[in-house]
């Protein structure tokens, strides 16, 4: 029990800094954005290339990115637009990037981000040569400006820590116990060791899995010490956050089923093109990851993996009482 509390501990103290920077860069660009900059910008010519421009750095998983995709579509942008922006923008963020780099380095995370560039503009352009629409639809209003404010940066960036904290927990808890529990050699030893075989695996797992991009990377972090293929553990990080049951049911009804199609042969057929290419270009890189070695615990690191725990238990208590008040509420109904 010691040595999992310690591998705990170690996984928030990697993850705690970065998360944290993400969280307040974000934060920034909320306060300082108009709220319409995005829709405003996927309209017209170009549409495809600007959602994925805008949609790469966003920190939205794929909860968030559903109804945000959604009302760009009713606002103008095209069919092309709104599947590049949803193939994009859950599969990485300033925060998961961050993060990414503390665990699996900055070769890793850089090719993360290009493959969500990438996998995003083939989506689009697929989509609109093979599910186009009129792109009728009238433009949002007047553009309004976010709340440009210190305490509006940090507002959005405590609710963006609220909408993930559970998976965040999640994400640590597995990746600590895969730390402790799994042997350093047991994919090595396996047919897991395989490239090929073990990105085909991670992806059927992970196409109907809802996976947060940030939260999971922990995870993909204690596998690949585990012996498994660093560009297994990317397609992990990449199809997992793009795709889920109820992504596919919105994109079915929101855009049609040639479009979903499109969707899903994008993300599978990419990430496991992108793996094999990670695979070839950076081959040693399974040696990144460190995730649970983390030997000097500086004060900074300390005081970041503190504050986050305090404000993962504190919002872990006011959804609980909201719960319990909403199940009170309907017992009295």
């Amino acid at each position: 029990m010691s040595a999992f509390i310690e591998s705990v501990w170690n996984v928030l103290l990697e993850l705690s800094p970065w998360l944290l920077l993400g969280m307040a860069v974000a934060g920034v660009l909320h306060a300082v954005l108009p709220k319409d900059f995005v829709r405003r910008h996927m309209q017209g010519k170009g549409g495809v290339l600007k959602g994925v421009a805008l949609g790469v750095p966003l920190p939205l998983c794929s909860c968030g990115v559903l109804p945000a995709a959604l009302g760009l579509k009713k606002d103008g942008a095209s069919n092309g637009a709104t599947a590049a922006f949803l193939i994009s923008t859950p599969q990485t963020g300033v925060d998961s990037i961050l993060v990414s780099s503390a665990f699996l380095g900055w070769p890793f995370a850089v090719f993360k981000v290009a493959a969500a560039a990438v996998t995003g503009l083939a989506g689009g352009w697929l989509t609109d040569a093979f599910a186009p629409d009129d792109g009728s639809a009238e433009g949002g209003a007047t553009p309004e400006t976010g709340e440009r404010s210190v305490r509006g940066a940090l507002n959005h960036s405590l609710e963006l820590l609220r909408m993930i904290w559970g998976w965040l927990l999640f994400g640590v808890l597995v990746s600590a116990l895969i730390t402790v529990v799994v042997p350093d050699d047991f994919f090595r030893s396996s047919l897991l060791s395989n490239p090929f075989i073990a990105s085909f695996a991670v992806l059927l797992v992970s196409l109907p899995m809802y996976v947060c991009a940030t939260a999971s990377v922990p995870i993909a972090a204690a596998l690949v010490a585990a012996g498994m293929p660093t560009g297994a553990a990317l397609v992990f990080l990449m199809a997992g956050p793009a795709t889920n049951i109820a992504t596919a049911g919105a994109i079915k009804r929101g855009l049609g089923t040639r479009v979903l199609v499109i969707y899903l042969a994008t993300v599978a057929l990419g990430s496991i093109g992108l793996s094999m290419l990670f695979e070839w270009v950076l081959p040693s890189a399974g040696a990144i990851s460190h995730a649970g070695h983390h030997e000097h615990q500086t004060w900074w690191a300390i005081a970041c993996a503190v504050l986050l725990l305090g404000l993962v238990s504190a919002f872990a208590f006011m959804d609980a009482r909201l719960w319990l008040r909403k199940r009170k509420g309907a017992g009295m109904s």
